[in-house]
């Protein structure tokens, strides 16, 4: 009985074994060769990548960051390695992941990686291959989250770009070189597209660069297979959700230039829902729009429109001041000066008349008389300098008082002649700003009419330089 319990134990035992230590080994060294795992083969070793994305995850504006998944493949040759050819299925044999540590496998570093994770089901989804030729195969499924350096200031109409490169950190560009496979570096399901895939915001497409990139890390040039990611907009959706609304508001405020300016509150009420309902939508759009360091292309657009429909109502309100002037103060202006004229003597009005008239005049004969005073001045003081000392000094002092009230009448002349230009100056104006205002608000004014021409055409000028300009600078970026 005892013997029938030893025997079972040791039955059991058997079959509790892990399979791995009893099943013979798909691979063998080279036995002239002493195997080192953290040795790499050969003098310099090609490592080939090549990527099947399965699906983009998503886009995050905020994080700037990007995650899909992929099964990556990544292929090199070990000479120093070979498969038992009895345990070959096909052309290759399957290694463990007890294998994988045992064997030397290249130091893959994705610089713009900020996350991965690798793809479990029932265990980790991998293989790991070994050819005839000695050729070792790594192929993982993972979900990849890369960090994407993104510039938002052509919102909506920016295009980004996000470089991804495959490289090894430890081993320079002498010792190690990464490539992309030259048949099927990229492959997509048959519902991807050509070579991109649409999100609700984005369509993403996928290149690879054939030559092998250079990247530096360290003090040191390394190899890179580098993955080229764009992601351009569906613009769409931002012409019907923005541009349409607000060319038309814009459109709607010049209908109050065809409303009478007597209508107050109608008119009022055109503009002001207007400007507040493009305000409302530049707030809207800057909130669930990403940062950017300086405006937006939608955001020069809206605050744009936003001015076109504020100088609309600036507008009006230049109408309403003349309406006013034109009604009131002119009115009132223009009765008080009638009044004024009519109470006033004819011979005083006459008289006021001619002596502006001969102002000129009289200042050229004053000038000309005190020219004549001075040279009759001289002579006749040297001609009693000739007399007798007792009749000198009074012919002096009354020809020096005859100069100084000439002199005295010539500053009079010159201040009346300033005080009178002055007044004709502000008058002028006066008649100047009558016109203007006149013109502006009165019932024969026609600012409205020439706001109807200037302001359409002054948008159509913008909405054209506008798009000129910024479909360059997206052009720009795609080159």
């Amino acid at each position: 009985m005892r013997r029938y319990y030893v025997v079972s134990f040791i039955w059991l035992l058997e079959l509790w074994l892990p399979a791995s230590r009893c099943a013979p080994l798909n691979y063998q060294f080279q036995p002239d060769v002493e195997y080192d795992k953290n040795v790499k083969p050969g003098t310099l070793t090609d490592v080939s990548v090549s990527l099947y994305i399965n699906r983009i995850s998503g886009v995050d504006e905020n994080k700037e960051e990007i995650s899909f998944d992929v099964f990556l493949q990544v292929t090199w040759e070990d000479l120093r390695i070979q498969p038992v050819m009895a345990n070959m299925v096909g052309e290759y044999v399957d290694l463990t992941k007890a294998d994988r540590d045992m064997i030397w496998v290249p130091d893959l570093y994705i610089r713009q990686l900020r996350e991965m994770k690798m793809l479990n089901v029932f265990e980790e989804i991998s293989s790991l291959r070994l050819y005839e030729n000695s050729t070792i195969s790594l192929a993982i499924g993972a979900t990849i989250i890369i960090k994407c350096d993104m510039d938002f200031v052509l919102y909506p109409l920016d295009v980004q770009r996000c470089p991804v490169d495959f490289s090894s950190y430890k081993y320079p560009v002498k010792d190690l070189r990464f490539r992309w496979r030259t048949e099927n570096a990229l492959s997509f399901p048959n519902d991807f597209g050509d070579g991109f895939f649409r999100l609700p915001k984005y369509v993403v497409s996928f290149y690879t660069e054939s030559e092998s990139q250079i990247v530096n890390y360290s003090d040191d040039n390394h190899s890179s297979a580098r993955l080229e990611i764009t992601l351009s907009r569906e613009v769409k959706s931002y012409l019907l959700e923005n541009y349409l609304p607000s060319t038309l508001f814009v459109s709607i405020s010049w209908g109050s230039f065809v409303v009478v300016p007597e209508i107050v509150p109608g008119r009022m009420v055109l503009l002001v829902t207007t400007l507040l309902s493009l305000i409302t939508m530049f707030d809207t759009v800057r909130n669930n729009s990403p940062d950017a360091l300086e405006l937006k292309c939608l955001e020069v657009w809206l605050i744009s429109c936003t001015l076109f429909v504020f100088f609309a109502l600036m507008e009006y309100f230049i109408v309403l001041f003349g309406i006013r002037y034109d009604k009131h103060w002119r009115v009132a202006r223009a009765a008080q000066a009638q009044h004024h004229a009519s109470s006033m003597p004819p011979s005083i009005t006459l008289q006021s008349a001619v002596t502006l008239a001969q102002h000129q005049s009289t200042m050229d004969t004053s000038m000309n008389s005190a020219t004549f005073q001075r040279e009759n001045g001289l002579e006749n003081s040297a001609t009693l300098k000739v007399t007798s000392g007792s009749n000198k000094i009074q012919p002096t002092q009354e020809h020096s008082k005859a100069t100084s009230a000439s002199l005295s009448n010539i500053q009079d002349n010159v201040q009346n002649a300033q005080k009178v230009s002055s007044v004709m100056t502000r008058k002028r104006f006066r008649n100047v700003a009558d016109v203007a205002l006149m013109y502006a608000g009165s019932q024969r004014g026609r600012l409205d009419q020439l706001s109807l021409i200037i302001f359409p055409v002054s948008f159509l000028i913008f909405t054209i330089s506008y798009w000129t300009m910024y479909l360059t600078e997206s052009k720009k970026s795609l080159k």
